[in-house]
Order: structure tokens, then C-alpha cells, then sequence
């Protein structure tokens, strides 16, 4: 989990709004990167320099290659991939085929494995392309968490416009909110407002 829960990495990017990195699942932070689903959609990555981005501040470059347009398309087309059938798993229902087999078919086509290095590791690539290898990562990370152990605590956020997906490690398997810092601190504020004016009525 990347620690900083909003990052920026170009500055003169400044009027884009910040990525949402505090999703301890790698393919749910990915999902963030459209965010209010159900409200007001806010888009994290209007261009391919965002995704190149996004791709850094998760430590996803593999090369020196920039994303172009088609990147981008594909990107968005697995994330959505991703967020279906996460909400999906999460109301207890299979994933659609269509999703699956573009989340499976990223995932195999990544051609991507972990390096040993002296302060720690990284990944590497023996795919055509290194945008595309890094898209797959994410897919691998989307089978891990839809698929593994885990699948039973994929939960999507209780608050009505966010949409997010999360994964719920509490051990009262209790969480409500894609995030504290967020969506939790939104419903407290809420509930907050809607207790004062109750009380002045």
C-alpha cells in the first residue's frame, strides 16, 4: 500500500484531480482511479500522461516506454472490467464472462516477474510492451483478490455514491467504507449535520 493517500506526481497537472491511493488492493486503488461512481464520477486519468503517472506512484513502471492513447483505452477498459466484477463478487453473484476473460487475458500476457535487487525488488518484463505488462500486474492482483482466499471479504463501500471496492480485513469482518480517511469521514460529517439540525427543529 502506498502510503500517501493522494499523490501528484507532474505538478503542472495540478488542476487533475489528485489519485486516491489508499486501497490497500492494488486492483481496487486501480478501480479508484474513477471515483463517485454513483454521484458525481470524478475521472483520475483523462489522459495517458495520467496513467503513466499512476503507474509510478504505485512502483508499476517497467521500462522507460510512455503510454499513448491506446493504452489508455485498455487501461480504462480493465478498470472498469475490474470494478464489475468486483461488485459483482461483492453482491455474491459470478463475475461476467467478458470481464473475466479480459482480466484473465491481461493478466497472461503480462510476461512479468519479480527481480531481486540489492534494496529490494522490482518487476521486469519480457512482453512487447511495458504499458501493457504493467496493466497485466494489476489484472494478476484483480485474480488474487476476486479469486483467492479472500474473495468473501470483497465489500463495495456503503456510501451511495462512491461505488468503491475494498477488500474487508477487519476480524468482525464489520467495515463499511472503501475508506476512513474518505467516505467514513463523509458519513460522519453527514450524520453529524443531520443530528444539529434535528436538534434545532
Amino acid at each position: 500500500m502506498v502510503k500517501a493517500e493522494d499523490v501528484k506526481v507532474r505538478e503542472h497537472v495540478s488542476e487533475v484531480p489528485a489519485f486516491r491511493l489508499d486501497n490497500e488492493q492494488l486492483a481496487f486503488r486501480f478501480t479508484a482511479t474513477l471515483s463517485d461512481r454513483s454521484g458525481q464520477p470524478v475521472e483520475r486519468l483523462p489522459d495517458a500522461g495520467r496513467l503513466d503517472d499512476w503507474l509510478a506512484a504505485n512502483r508499476l513502471g517497467l521500462g522507460g516506454e510512455r503510454a499513448v492513447g491506446s493504452d489508455l483505452v485498455l487501461a480504462r477498459r480493465l478498470r472498469e472490467a475490474i470494478h464489475r466484477a468486483g461488485s459483482d463478487v461483492a453482491a455474491g453473484s459470478p463475475a461476467r464472462r467478458a470481464d473475466v476473460t479480459l482480466i484473465n487475458m491481461l493478466a497472461r500476457e503480462s510476461q512479468s516477474f519479480p527481480v531481486l535487487t540489492e534494496d529490494g525488488m522490482r518487476w521486469q518484463t519480457e512482453a512487447g510492451s511495458q504499458v501493457q505488462a504493467s496493466l497485466g500486474l494489476i489484472a494478476r492482483d484483480a485474480i488474487l483478490a476476486l479469486g483467492g482466499e479472500q474473495r468473501d471479504r470483497v465489500k463495495a463501500c456503503e456510501n451511495s455514491d462512491c461505488g468503491g471496492l475494498y477488500v474487508d480485513t477487519s476480524q468482525a469482518r464489520n467495515r463499511r467504507w472503501c475508506s476512513m480517511n474518505t467516505c467514513g469521514n463523509r458519513a460522519k460529517k453527514a450524520k453529524f449535520r443531520h443530528g444539529r439540525t434535528s436538534a434545532g427543529n
